[in-house]
C-alpha cells in the first residue's frame, strides 16, 4: 500500500502543485517478489519499472537493506523513499545510502536510531522532561554521544533480556503490563499479559515476531486515549506540527479506525502536545515525517509520551485530509532541501495569503488555522471478525468500492488479485469526510456498507459497521482497551435471522451443486457415455444438510423449473424461491416478490456465506472435536504441548506465524495431543495439525436435529402456488423433465378447469389452444425418440445426440432430460387427451355461410369477435387432428403405449 499511495501523490504533487506536468519527471522504481507479481499488487502497475526480488518473508526483500541498496546502486536512482514498516525504521539504510551518496527520503541515521528505537526515544523523552509512565527504564536519562545515540550501557539498562528479567519488572511496575520489541510495529512484537503465567509465554512470542530486537515493558495505563501529533522536519532546523489524530479504536493493538482532528483533547492540551513533539525532535535535528504518540487520559486531561515513529504512517491520509497537506510530497520536497516555510500547502495551512510567499513562519510559536472538516478513516484487512480477527489469506476476484467526495480509498490489489502470506493483512483503506465527526461516521458507514470484497479472504467491513453504529463509539467515550473488550465478551455480532442463514445457505448450495451436475451431464454426453438417461434422472432433486449453530436442518430440494425450486425441510413447510445467477456469480433470491442478493464461497473450515443487508455469516464445517486444524494458512513456529501431554479445552496448543503475526489456536475439547507437523511447516486453512486422545468424548457437544416451525420472514406462502405458475406452465415444465409435484392426472384435470369469468366458448377456446401446445411440446421431443427406441435406449440415444449434434450439448441435456420422464409424459399428455372429448365441438360452416350481420355489413365488436373465436377453433381442432394422428403412430410398446391408444380412440 505504501508504494502504490506514495507514487499516486507524488505525481499529483508534480502536475497539481508543482506545475511539472505528467511527461513522467519523476521516475519510480520497485522492488516486487513473485508473490506480489502473482498477487497482481497495484503498485507494480503504477511504477514506471519494477526489479524482481527474492519472495518469502521480508528480511529476503523489502527489509533487506544491502538488497535494497544494491537495486539503488544499480539503477542509478536520485532518491530512496522507504514507506512504512520493512526497512523504513532501520538506521542501517539511510547510513549505507549515505556513503552511496543516494539520497534517504526520512532522518538520518543517528536521529532514526535515537528516535526509532522504542526505548531510546524513551529516555530521550524523560530527558526532556516529558511526562512517562512506569516502565522498564523508569528515571534513566542520558546525553546524546557524539554520534548522536543513547550511551549502550544506559540502553541496556531498559531491557529485558530474559523471561527473569521481564518476570522482576512486572512486579515492580504492577499487572497489567505491556511487553514490547522496541522494533516491532503494526500489532507486531506487542503483548498485554495480566499474570505471570501469560508474561513467560508472551515474553517467547514477542521474541519469534521480532527476531533480534530488544524487549522493554512499561504498565498499562487503564483508560487511556491514543492521540498522535504529526510532525515534518526540514533540513533547515524547522519542524511543524501538522494537527495530529485519535487512534483509540485498536484490537491486539493494532489500529482499526483513525480520525483527526483528536476532538477528545482540548484544544490548549492539545497545543501542549504539538510543542512538546516539536522542542523534542527539533532539540536533535530531525527531518522527515515523523510521529509522536501519547496516551491520553481524558477524566485527568493528563497525557504521557508513548513512542515516536520516525517515519510517515499508513493513516497519514487523515493528516492530509484535514490540512490539505500532500504528505509524501512534502516528504519529497524536504529532501529536495526546500525549507518548509516556503512551501505553498504549509503556507496555506497556517492561513497565510497566496500572494505572500516569502515571509517568515515561527513554528513554535505561531498557530495555523484549526481544521474545518473531520476525517475518520478505517482499514480493510484480511482478516476473520468471527474469529478474534485472526488473518486469512488467498484468492481476490474483485473489489467493488466507487469513492466520492465524501470518501475517499485506496487498495494494493483490485481485481483477480490475492493476498499472500507474506503480505500484511490490511489491503485497503478508505476516508470519509465530514464538517464534524458525526457527518463523517455517517460517511464511513454508508462507505462501508458499499464496499464489496469477494474472494477466498475475510474482511470485517460488516464487523465495522456495527462498531461505527455502537453508542459508545458514537458519543466518543471509548479508550484503547474498549475493541478487544467487545470482542472478548462477543458484544458485537451481526443481526440475523437464523433460519435466513440456514435456508439460503441451502439455497447457494443447492443451486450450485444442481449445476456442478449440469456441467458433468454436459461434459458425459461430449463424451457420449453409456447410460445417460439413468444419470439425468436425478438431476433435478437432492437431499441437503445444513449445519448451524448446533442444529442440523434436512432439506429435500426440487427444481420445478430452469430458475426455481422447492425446498421442504423435514417437519416443515415447503418453500418456493426463484433463483437467477448474476454475472458475478452472486444469486438473486426472490420468495413472494421479496428479493434479496446472496454469494458465498466453501472453505475449509466452512460456507461463508454473505447476505444482502445483514453480512457475512460463516457456516462452520462440522469437524471431530479430536482433530485439532488450522484456522488459517501459515507456518508452524512451535507446539505449546509437548507430544502426549494433556491439552485442556480452549487452551493454546501451539503457534503459527501467518502474515506478520504469531497466533495461538486453541483446543476445542481436553485429551492427550499427538503432533503432526513440525516446527516450520506451511499449514493451509482446515489442515491437521494434531489429534487428540479425548479424556472425556461424552462432554463434546453433539449436533440436534431440528425440530420446530422454520419460518422465513420473507415468506407467507409456501409450495408451488407461490411462484404463481398457471396450470398451463407447470405442465410445460413438467414435460421439459422438472420436477412435478403430484400426479399427471390432477395436473391434466387442473388444464380443463373452468376459469371464472370466461364464457363457455372462451373456456373452449383457451384449453384447446393448450392442448395443442402440450402435444406439440410432447412431440417435439418423442418423435426423435419414438421410431428409434426398438433397437433399445442407448442406441436411440446416441443416434438422438448425434443427430441433434448442431444445437449444442446443453440442448442435447434438454432433450434428455425431457425424455428421462417418458412415463410421467405420457400419462399427462393421455389425461390431456382424455379430456379433449369432453369439449363442446362446433359443427364446421360451409365456407360461403356467412354471418348475417357480415353480408348486411353491420359487423359489430361482440359479432367479430364470435367469428374469430369460431375461426380459432376450427383452427385448433384442425392442428389437434394432425397431431393426434402422429401420435397415434407412435410405438404401441413401453411407455408410448397410452399415448398411441388414447390418440387414436380421440381422434375416432
Amino acid at each position: 500500500m505504501a508504494a502504490a499511495k506514495s507514487i499516486m501523490s507524488m505525481r499529483q504533487w508534480a502536475h497539481m502543485e508543482a506545475g511539472l506536468g505528467s511527461s513522467g519527471i519523476l521516475e519510480f522504481i520497485s522492488m516486487a517478489t513473485k508473490d506480489d507479481l502473482d498477487s497482481n499488487a497495484d503498485f507494480i502497475r503504477l511504477a514506471d519499472k519494477y526489479v524482481e526480488v527474492p519472495s518469502g518473508k521480508n528480511v529476503n526483500n523489502y527489509a533487506n537493506v544491502d538488497l535494497i541498496c544494491q537495486i539503488a546502486r544499480s539503477e542509478q536512482v536520485d532518491a530512496v523513499w522507504p514507506g512504512w514498516g520493512h526497512a523504513s525504521e532501520n538506521p542501517r539504510l539511510p547510513a549505507k545510502l549515505k556513503e552511496l551518496n543516494i539520497t534517504f527520503i526520512g532522518p538520518c541515521s543517528p536521529v532514526m536510531s535515537v528516535l526509532g528505537d522504542k526505548i531510546a526515544a524513551g529516555i530521550l523523552a524523560q530527558t526532556a522532561g516529558v511526562p512517562s509512565i512506569p516502565w522498564s527504564g523508569d528515571g534513566l536519562t542520558a546525553q546524546l554521544t557524539a554520534e548522536g545515540t543513547i550511551p549502550d550501557e544506559t540502553f541496556r539498562k531498559a531491557c529485558l533480556n530474559s523471561v527473569a528479567d521481564a518476570v522482576r519488572c512486572a512486579e515492580r511496575i504492577g499487572y497489567p503490563v505491556m511487553l514490547k520489541a522496541s522494533e516491532g510495529g503494526g500489532g507486531k512484537g506487542i503483548r498485554m499479559s495480566n499474570s505471570k503465567e501469560e508474561l513467560e509465554q508472551n515474553f517467547v512470542q514477542v521474541q519469534s515476531e521480532v527476531p533480534g530486537s530488544p524487549i522493554f515493558m512499561m504498565q498499562l495505563c487503564t483508560g487511556a486515549r491514543h492521540i498522535e501529533v504529526q510532525i515534518m522536519g526540514d533540513q533547515h532546523g524547522q519542524v511543524v506540527a501538522l494537527n495530529g489524530r485519535d487512534c483509540s479504536t485498536q484490537r491486539r493493538f493494532q489500529k482499526i479506525f483513525e480520525e483527526g482532528p483528536p476532538v477528545i483533547v482540548p484544544k490548549a492540551t492539545f497545543k501542549e502536545m504539538e510543542r512538546a513533539a516539536q522542542r523534542l525532535t527539533q532539540s536533535i535535528g530531525y527531518v522527515g515525517a515523523g510521529t509522536v504518540e501519547y496516551l491520553y487520559n481524558a477524566k485527568t486531561n493528563k497525557f504521557y509520551f508513548l513512542e515516536l515513529n520516525p517515519r510517515l504512517q499508513v493513516e497519514h491520509p487523515v493528516t492530509e485530509a484535514i490540512t490539505n497537506v500532500n504528505m509524501p510530497a512534502t516528504q519529497l520536497q524536504i529532501a529536495m532541501g526546500i525549507p518548509l516555510d516556503r512551501m505553498p500547502q504549509i503556507r496555506a495551512f497556517y492561513g497565510l495569503p497566496e500572494k505572500d510567499r516569502t515571509s517568515r513562519i515561527d513554528f513554535m510559536k505561531q498557530d495555523y488555522v484549526y481544521p474545518k472538516v473531520h476525517c475518520l478513516a478505517a482499514r480493510i484487512t484480511a482478516e476473520n471478525p468471527d474469529d478474534g480477527f485472526k488473518p486469512t489469506s488467498g484468492k481476490i476476484e474483485r473489489i467493488k468500492f466507487q469513492s466520492s467526495v465524501a470518501c475517499w480509498g485506496y487498495f494494493s490489489v483490485w481485481t483477480h488479485a490475492a493476498i499472500h502470506e507474506f503480505a500484511d493483512s490490511q489491503f485497503g483503506h478508505l476516508f470519509a469526510r465530514g464538517a464534524d465527526r458525526e457527518e463523517a461516521r455517517k460517511t464511513l458507514v454508508l462507505a462501508l456498507q458499499n464496499l464489496e470484497v469477494v474472494g477466498e479472504i475475510r474482511t470485517p467491513t460488516d464487523y465495522l459497521v456495527q462498531l461505527l453504529q455502537a453508542e459508545a463509539f458514537r458519543v466518543n467515550s471509548i479508550d484503547t482497551s474498549w475493541l478487544d473488550g467487545l470482542i472478548r465478551e462477543r458484544a458485537v455480532r451481526l443481526k440475523y435471522e437464523q433460519t435466513d442463514v440456514v435456508f439460503y445457505a441451502a439455497v447457494l448450495r443447492a443451486f450450485r451443486a444442481l449445476q456442478a451436475k449440469d456441467a458433468e451431464l454436459v461434459k458425459s454426453i461430449e463424451k457420449r457415455r453409456l447410460g445417460l438417461l439413468h444419470q439425468v434422472k436425478g438431476s433435478c432433486s437432492m437431499n441437503l444438510e445444513i449445519t448451524f449453530e448446533g442444529l442440523r436442518y434436512h432439506f429435500d430440494v426440487t427444481r420445478v423449473a430452469p430458475d426455481a425450486f422447492l425446498f421442504k425441510i423435514s417437519g416443515g413447510p415447503v418453500i418456493a424461491a426463484q433463483v437467477r445467477e448474476q454475472p458475478d456469480g452472486s444469486l438473486l433470491v426472490s420468495i413472494d416478490g421479496s428479493v434479496r442478493k446472496i454469494s458465498g464461497t466453501e472453505e475449509a473450515l466452512g460456507l461463508r456465506l454473505r447476505l444482502q443487508g445483514v453480512g457475512t455469516v460463516l457456516l462452520p464445517t462440522v469437524f471431530d472435536a479430536s482433530e485439532l486444524r488450522s484456522d488459517f494458512n501459515g507456518k508452524v513456529m512451535r507446539y505449546l504441548v509437548p507430544e502426549g501431554g494433556l491439552v485442556k479445552k480452549d487452551e493454546a496448543y501451539v503457534e503459527l506465524e501467518a502474515m506478520k503475526m504469531i497466533m495461538p489456536l486453541k483446543a476445542r475439547a481436553t485429551g492427550k495431543l499427538k503432533q503432526l507437523k513440525g516446527p516450520n511447516s506451511i499449514v493451509q486453512a482446515g489442515e491437521l495439525l494434531g489429534t487428540l486422545q479425548l479424556q472425556d468424548p461424552s462432554s463434546v457437544q453433539q449436533l440436534i436435529g431440528f425440530k420446530g416451525d422454520f419460518q422465513l420472514p420473507a415468506s407467507k406462502a409456501s409450495g408451488l402456488d407461490s411462484l404463481g405458475y398457471t396450470a398451463l406452465k407447470k405442465a410445460l415444465l413438467a414435460l421439459d423433465g422438472f420436477e412435478c409435484l403430484g400426479s399427471a392426472e390432477d395436473l391434466a384435470q387442473e388444464i380443463f378447469l373452468q376459469e371464472l369469468g370466461l364464457s363457455e366458448e372462451e373456456n373452449t377456446e383457451q384449453q384447446l389452444q393448450a392442448a395443442t401446445q402440450l402435444l406439440e411440446y410432447y412431440l417435439q421431443v418423442e418423435r426423435r425418440f419414438g421410431p428409434l427406441m426398438a433397437g433399445g435406449e442407448d442406441l436411440a440415444v446416441s443416434q438422438v445426440l448425434q443427430d441433434s449434434e448442431p444445437s449444442g450439448f446443453t440442448v442435447q441435456l434438454g432433450l434428455l432430460r425431457a425424455h428421462s420422464q417418458l412415463k410421467l409424459r405420457s400419462e399427462l399428455l393421455a389425461g390431456v387427451m382424455e379430456r379433449l372429448k369432453s369439449l363442446p365441438v362446433h359443427e364446421p360452416r360451409p365456407s360461403d355461410d356467412k354471418p348475417r350481420a357480415v353480408s348486411e355489413g353491420l359487423l359489430n365488436r361482440e359479432v367479430s369477435q364470435k367469428t374469430l373465436r369460431h375461426i380459432r377453433e376450427e383452427g385448433h381442432w384442425k392442428r389437434l387432428s394432425e397431431l393426434l394422428s402422429e401420435l397415434s403412430e407412435m410405438p404401441s410398446h413401453g411407455h408410448y403405449s397410452p399415448v398411441a391408444r388414447r390418440a387414436a380412440f380421440v381422434r375416432s
